[in-house]
């Protein structure tokens, strides 16, 4: 849905986006991170047809960025960081002017409206000016704009810009929805909690370098030879790390208090039999599981310590 090949971007003798290529697949939420200035806003208004590279190619849905321009831009919501809204507009009247300039019927605008306000749980504030939207509600009502024509590709560029932490919350868990309905959605943050639990993959930017893409598993996995535990017990830490150290396959072993982590180079039966005979030998467990492993390992791993 999402592809780039060997994009540069230029401002004079500044180098913002570096040869990169990327590719994003339907239904995919791929999380564009990277410090300010990386290079993550010229991408995407390459894609959202906003800019041209100094060279390289760009396609929306199978659509040319550039020769299929119109085409491309169908298929595209686009929400620029911190986007401006038309304050003496009450919500459904911005709305409804966008619905119009997206060229939608005037028989469907009043349903289409509707619907994109129920989305972002903005129907209560339908008649209020938006000038006196709280910042996280004025996010939402841009959303709102960027969702009327059902886009199939979702480019939200710092969504999250100087939201308040339940603001973020609630915007995180309505791109979670839209990824359940099949939005392939990219969106940028140099802020880890904004992506960390709901994208499907993610891109590393530094200077202008795609330094790593791919999905999350995979990438923890290809940089990851062993798995991480950890387990909790009732009053018996100590016997279960000397079982743990005694063990072939198990390194790392960390205890406090209760807890035990260590590292395993185990398949999933080594595990079950490591756990068999954990319980065979007495020590009461309260939890046992895998630490999942996710962006922030994967930026120190990479190097890409920029990143907050």
């Amino acid at each position: 849905m999402i592809e780039t090949s060997e994009i540069r971007v230029d401002y004079g003798e500044v180098n913002a986006v570096a040869d990169l290529t990327l590719y994003v697949g339907e239904g995919e939420v791929f999380g564009l991170i990277g410090p300010n200035g990386a290079g993550k806003t010229s991408l995407i208004r390459v894609l959202a047809t906003l800019s041209e590279p100094t060279y390289g190619d760009a396609s929306i849905a199978g659509f040319n960025v550039f020769e299929q321009r119109t085409q491309a831009r169908r298929q595209i919501g686009y929400m620029p960081d911190l986007a401006p809204v038309f304050k003496d507009l009450r919500c459904w009247e911005f709305l409804d002017m966008f619905a119009a300039s997206y060229k939608l019927p005037r028989s469907e605008r009043r349903a289409q409206v509707a619907r994109v306000l129920e989305v972002v749980n903005l129907t209560a504030k339908r008649n209020a000016m938006a000038g006196t939207l709280s910042r996280g509600m004025t996010q939402r009502l841009v959303l709102a704009k960027t969702l009327l024509h059902d886009p199939a590709v979702l480019l939200l560029d710092e969504p999250a810009s100087g939201l308040d932490p339940i603001a973020r919350i609630d915007l995180r868990n309505l791109l979670r929805d839209l990824a359940t309905q099949g939005k392939t959605v990219l969106i940028s943050s140099h802020i880890l909690n904004d992506l960390n639990e709901f994208c499907t993959s993610i891109g590393i930017m530094e200077q202008g370098n795609l330094v790593i893409s791919g999905a999350i598993d995979d990438l923890v996995g290809k940089l990851n030879t062993h798995r991480r535990y950890i387990l909790t017990t009732f009053g018996a830490a100590e016997s279960a790390s000397e079982l743990l150290n005694n063990h072939a396959g198990i390194s790392r072993v960390e205890t406090k208090d209760n807890r035990c982590e260590f590292d395993s180079l185990l398949d999933d039966e080594g595990i079950a039999t490591l756990l068999a005979s954990l319980v065979q030998s007495g020590v009461p467990i309260t939890a046992f599981y895998e630490q999942r492993r996710g962006i922030e390992e994967l930026l120190v791993q990479t190097g890409a310590t920029e990143v907050s």
